[in-house]
């Protein structure tokens, strides 16, 4: 398999559906389209009969041709929409990868190609996936923004600078008896290289946030057994995904639901019951509900209002709602909860979701801000930061240089303006056959 054949794949989701693309790029492709569905006007869509090899027709459907380089792969691209069955759809693929030097898409090989011929950075390459995958408005505006290159140009900004300083010093270094070269440039770079080391800084330590917007804002669930906590998180989820009982210690593991909370995804942990007398295998459940609610963006500790029992090991740095339950079955103390609730009756289930989605958007503050959106980039953003750092001291100017090289070359990696050619099979991995 070489980048010379061309690929074909299907592109849209699956079948049967009431439409199916399919989609070609590389060398082949005019080819391809014009012995299946005759001529085309290049970027305009036609309506044609598609020929399988032995001149049968296979369906009527729109073709649309993209000559390269002004294509998505930055290579000659067609695409075929036809019905969405799986006959029609095996059939097509079945004549197009017929044709000499055409073979099935590896999965993100459309992508990879298009990031191969600079029609895309590694960074905006893995907003695409991201874009593919958003589940929730927070994650599609976050994708969307970074596919459109504003976290490449952030790191390519600093690269330029970077790159920029390393000249200005060497170039003081190599020509300083120079009649045409400037004075010393130092204080200006190394100013320059202080505020880049402040904002890297302040640019990391918007990765939790990424994080939340990615992965989700986890709310875990935590109180004494039968304190309602199965009870709310099926209430919730507005189906039995807990076991609900009388007895002591039902909920042995952990249990996880996805929300989407105006935009945000919220994942939703009910846990074990805490207590201290507990079988083996229930003390199991109940250490990883203390850990878990150790690593929570927030911790609901429910307590039922009619017979409250302590629910201690809960670390004291977490943020926390005290909730009390069962508010149908009797009056809360005044002020000793932060809200109360009741999962029969659906009481204050609405005011809880208020606060926990106001909770997860103060998470994650502004998100017109540009942030790390992979733990990769974290990486290398910290080593090019300690670079900086070391060449920010007394070290020669030519030893300074170099961290600064070693900076620089750090930021490029993570666009891809440098050597990453082991990243390429784990980054194009997410995509999907038809990307």
């Amino acid at each position: 398999m070489t980048s010379k054949d061309s690929i074909v794949a299907l592109s849209s989701g699956r079948l049967p559906a009431g439409i199916a693309v399919i989609r070609i790029s590389g060398p082949k492709t005019r080819f391809v389209v014009e012995t299946i569905a005759g001529s085309v006007k290049d970027r305009f869509t036609t309506l044609r009969k598609l020929k399988a090899a032995d001149g049968s027709t296979i369906d009527r459907g729109l073709v649309l041709f993209f000559p390269g380089p002004g294509s998505f792969t930055g290579e000659d691209v067609a695409e075929f929409q036809v019905h969405g069955s799986r006959a029609v759809a095996a059939k097509l693929l079945e004549t197009i990868t017929g044709f000499e030097g055409v073979r099935h898409a590896e999965p993100g090989e459309f992508t990879r190609r298009a990031f191969l011929n600079g029609k895309l950075d590694l960074v905006e390459t893995e907003a695409l996936a991201d874009l593919v995958n958003a589940e929730t408005e927070a994650q599609r505006r976050f994708a969307l923004r970074n596919a459109e290159g504003a976290q490449s140009e952030l790191y390519s900004a600093w690269r330029r600078r970077l790159i920029h300083s390393r000249a200005m010093i060497e170039a003081e270094i190599d020509f300083a008896d120079e009649e045409d070269v400037p004075g010393s440039v130092s204080d200006a770079v190394w100013s320059d290289v202080a505020m880049m080391i402040d904002e890297i800084g302040r640019h990391l330590q918007g990765f939790k946030a990424a994080e939340i917007i990615r992965e989700g804002f986890e709310v875990v669930i935590v109180g004494a057994p039968n304190a309602g906590k199965s009870s709310l998180f099926n209430a919730l989820a507005r189906r039995e995904a807990a076991i609900v009982t009388d007895e002591p210690g039902t909920t042995r593991d952990l249990l996880e639901v996805v929300l989407d909370l105006n935009g945000m995804m919220i994942r939703m942990v009910d846990t074990a019951g805490l207590r201290d007398a507990a079988g083996k295998v229930e003390a199991i459940g109940i250490e990883r509900a203390r850990a878990r609610a150790g690593e929570a963006d927030l911790v609901l500790l429910l307590e039922d209002i009619a017979e409250p029992l302590p629910a201690g090991g809960i670390p004291a740095d977490v943020p926390l709602l005290r909730i009390g339950t069962k508010a149908d079955l009797g009056a809360a103390p005044l002020h000793q909860y932060d809200l109360t609730i009741s999962s029969t009756t659906g009481a204050g289930l609405s005011g809880l979701l208020d606060e926990i989605g106001r909770r997860a958007t103060s998470a994650i503050g502004d998100t017109g801000d540009v942030l790390p959106s992979r733990l990769r980039h974290v990486e290398l953003l910290a080593e090019a930061r300690d670079f900086l750092s070391v060449a920010a001291t007394g070290l020669s100017q030519e030893l300074r240089a170099e961290e600064l090289r070693l900076a620089a070359d750090r930021l490029g990696q993570i666009i891809g303006a440098v050597d990453v050619e082991d990243l390429l099979d784990v980054i194009f991995s997410q995509f999907c056959i038809g990307k």
